[in-house]
């Protein structure tokens, strides 16, 4: 086969001038027409060499200037010219200087480093030089003191064994050696038998070259690029070595060791092998401690900002207030005592309300947050709080936030439990306090007795010579309240309250519940500032932004000054009664913080459960094997409501018994509840509460028992009763059925009656009804009549009509539910 496979060559043969004869395969030509271009030869002019071997003038040749450029102005572009590259060397010298200076302050650094080490060396060497000079002479003692033992005993046959070894002369004296060199062959010949594996190895990266310092690494692609376009760069005439940038680098409490390469803009690789120097072998996806990235980032020359997960929270504006911005504002008093005492009985008195008709039980289990205007035109902030012995947190989150602790004590009933325990929550809050002594008007009042028995706590009134003042009120008759506000009016004038309605709203949260229709609810005492609609502010874990404010009227505001109490709509989530609210600039910064808080709270059950350790898990099984336990599942309106009675099932057992609540929250009882309680084998208890349409057919199929209660004494006595196996008969509430209020008339001699229609189950005359409302319950009572049409009726059956009317009550409304129930006392045993 020729070198063109049978073609033709191109040429000029048979065609016309300019034009070439192209051949292809199967006989195919193409004439191509061809141009010739000459190259042009400049010829210089004479008398050009002889000018230009001249001296040009300082504007050089006019002839080769731009148009329109004069010798004036050639000559200053000229010395700028010059001036910029006198510039350009000083500046050259400058940082060839810094450069200068830069290597020399390194080879300090790195000879005293190498002097430090060698003298070290040094040291170790000398001790160890010392330690074997001893171990030296102390064996040539000991091997004197055996020769000079075995002197005596030495053999005759000694003098021919030393003639025999000169005979052997130098050369024969041992055939070790030799044996030795032979074994060292062997291991050469070994060793060039591994060496065609060594290959395989020489671009790991092992530990101990790491600790040595070596690297035998081959070079990677991008490296050799690298060395190419240096080494092109130095060809050129370029400055190849670039000064070290310095860099500000923020470190957190713990940081991952890529997060910290990345950060000093330094290979990965380089910061795990001077962690492994250190003596940490560490990889570039574990984390490490602060300081020991501080020792990493000063040995790469960079400098370390410390920085905390906390700062999130610097954003919250906590800078004192002016003395010309601060304004009065209105005192808030708690008012405490023991349970019926007439706290809210004196609160009604006071404003002219009636909020203990509608407390279940005639107690009161909410704080209540309230604001009263007197007839001297001052305005007074009220919290009351509940006396039952289980709402302690709330008495103490009440004193916590307050300015004055008024103490109801009545005067028929004096110095009770949760009296003393009202008063160690104010000396704790350091609040002054004003003692009323109520029911004065009964006959067995002795207010003496009350005053006689507070000394005893350390709480010494006026009449006893003290500085506690106190007043003898009646909530029913209405005597000595003027006293008793103008008490309060007198000691809000002596504590100077002021606070600046200008700066960002910060207030405590007195409630908290999951409303139906409205979401999230938090009841809020502002304490500083003015919270206004459209603010974003966060709460503990949630944060948020104002939708609607609305006053202890029911009354929608706009905004709320400083010791105002409002409930806030907005929220993300419920928060915890206790939690302060702080008003910030941007959405953003709130979901960081709350996302921190949340996050440090998860921290930190994570970490109080891992500090247990096995035996203390061992221990702990085995004091439990014998205890029973009694689950369960608490819902209940409100958050204080909740929190108190979680802390009262945790008070309530002995050594073999004890209640443990497997989950507690607020809002109506779900499927989800009921799923729960279904597994662990525990009641729902409903505070206040009941449970939706879902909930109550999946527990009736899966046999989940729902406990409804209104009055925390009956829940905790109820509860206290069944996990010490104590209760002889079990009041079993039989729902028998549900009836939905379509239209209410007023009828004259009756009042208020409700025309129903019987939805579910049966109604009776006899059984008792719950009034419900968005699930919540609002009454409990009986029936006062129950007619189908106009005749009074026993029972009406589902799917018919009645008129129904509760006995002293007449707030109904349309679409409110009728729960109709039977109470049956059934005899209860354990298992």
């Amino acid at each position: 086969m020729s070198d063109n496979d049978g073609k033709k060559t191109l040429g000029l043969r048979g065609s016309r001038p300019g034009q070439v004869k192209q051949s292809f395969s199967h006989g195919r030509t193409k004439n191509v027409v061809v141009e010739t271009k000459r190259k042009r030869v400049v010829v210089p002019k004479p008398g050009a060499a002889a000018g230009g071997s001249g001296k040009s003038p300082a504007g050089g040749d006019p002839r080769k200037r731009p148009a329109g450029i004069s010798d004036a102005e050639m000559e200053r572009r000229m010395k700028a010219l010059k001036a910029a590259k006198a510039r350009e060397a000083e500046e050259a010298e400058k940082r060839a200087a810094e450069e200068k200076a830069r290597e020399e302050d390194r080879k300090r650094r790195r000879e005293e480093a190498e002097a430090k080490e060698r003298a070290e060396r040094e040291r170790e060497e000398a001790l160890k030089a010392k330690a074997e000079e001893e171990a030296r002479k102390k064996r040539e003692a000991e091997e004197a003191k055996t020769r000079a033992k075995a002197a005596p005993a030495a053999p005759a046959a000694d003098p021919a064994a030393a003639q025999a070894a000169e005979q052997r002369g130098p050369g024969k004296t041992s055939s070790a050696p030799r044996k030795k060199d032979d074994r060292g062959g062997a291991n050469d010949r070994q060793n060039r038998g591994k060496g065609r594996d060594d290959g395989r190895r020489s671009g790991k990266l092992t530990v101990n070259q790491a600790m040595r310092g070596g690297d035998g690494r081959q070079r990677s692609v991008a490296s050799m690029r690298r060395k190419q376009e240096r080494a092109r760069q130095k060809a050129m005439g370029e400055n190849v070595e670039r000064e070290k940038i310095i860099r500000d680098v923020q470190v957190p409490e713990a940081i991952v060791v890529s997060e910290l390469a990345n950060r000093m803009a330094e290979r990965v690789a380089d910061v795990v092998k001077s962690l492994m120097k250190m003596g940490m072998m560490v990889t570039q996806n574990q984390a490490i401690d602060a300081d020991t990235a501080e020792l990493i980032i000063e040995e790469f020359g960079h400098k370390i900002v410390r920085v905390s997960d906390a700062d999130v929270e610097d954003v919250i504006d906590s800078v004192e207030d002016k003395e010309e911005d601060l304004e009065d504002r209105a005192p808030i008093i708690t008012i405490m005592g023991h349970v019926d005492h007439g706290k809210t009985s004196l609160l009604d008195a006071i404003r002219d309300a009636k909020v203990t008709a509608g407390e279940a039980g005639g107690i009161t289990q909410h704080i209540g947050a309230y604001q009263v205007k007197t007839d001297s035109g001052t305005t007074l902030s009220f919290l009351d709080t509940p006396g039952h012995a289980a709402f302690t947190s709330m008495r103490a989150r009440g004193a916590q936030v307050t300015d004055i602790v008024v103490l109801v004590v009545a005067a028929d009933d004096s110095v009770m439990p949760q009296t003393i325990e009202a008063i160690n929550h104010a000396k704790a809050a350091g609040v002054p306090m004003i003692v009323a002594i109520n029911k004065c008007d009964k006959p067995t009042a002795n207010p003496d007795q009350v005053r006689a028995e507070l000394l005893q706590h350390e709480v010494i009134v006026e009449k006893m010579s003290g500085d506690v003042q106190d007043v003898e009120v009646s909530a029913i008759t209405g005597a000595g309240l003027d006293e008793l506000l103008e008490a309060i009016a007198l000691q809000s004038e002596i504590l100077e309250l002021k606070a600046n309605p200008t700066r960002a709203a910060s207030g405590a949260v007195i409630e908290a519940q999951l409303d139906v229709g409205r979401g999230p609810v938090a009841t809020v005492l502002v304490q500083n500032g003015t919270l206004k609609q459209g603010d974003i502010f966060v709460v503990g874990e949630q944060w948020g932004k104002v939708r609607a404010l609305v006053n202890d009227h029911g009354d929608r505001v706009k905004e709320a000054g400083p010791s105002v109490p409002v409930e806030v709509l907005g929220l993300n989530g419920t928060p915890e009664a206790g939690d302060v609210l702080n008003v910030v600039d941007t959405e953003a910064q709130a979901r960081e913080i709350a996302e921190y808080r949340e996050q440090a709270a998860k921290d930190k059950r994570a970490a109080a459960g891992a500090a247990t350790t096995l035996e203390q898990m061992m221990a702990k099984a085995k004091a439990d094997k014998d205890v029973a336990e009694l689950p369960i599942l608490v819902k209940a309106d409100v958050q204080g409501s909740a929190e108190a009675i979680v802390q009262a099932m945790e008070k309530i057992g002995n050594e073999e018994v004890r209640v443990r609540v497997l989950h507690y929250g607020v809002g109506a009882i779900t499927e989800t509840d009921v799923g729960l309680a279904e597994a662990s084998g525990a009641p729902v208890i409903g505070f206040n509460v009941r449970a939706n349409a879902s909930a109550r057919n999946s527990a009736n199929q899966k046999g989940v028992e729902i406990r409804y209660y209104s009055v925390i004494y009956d829940l905790v006595d109820d509860v206290k009763a069944a996990a010490s196996g104590l209760l002889s008969a079990e009041v079993r509430e039989n729902f028998i059925g549900y009836a939905e209020i379509r239209e209410v008339f007023k009828v004259s001699g009756v009042g208020k009656v409700a025309g129903c229609l019987v939805t579910e189950g049966v109604a009776r005359r006899s059984a008792g009804v719950r009034l419900l409302r968005d699930n919540v319950v609002i009454h409990e009572g009986t029936l006062k009549t129950l007619k189908r049409f106009k005749d009074e009726v026993k029972e009406v059956l589902s799917g018919q009509e009645c008129g129904m009317a509760f006995e002293n009550y007449d707030d109904i409304r349309p679409n409110d539910v009728i729960e109709i129930f039977e109470r049956e006392e059934v005899e209860r045993t354990l298992d």
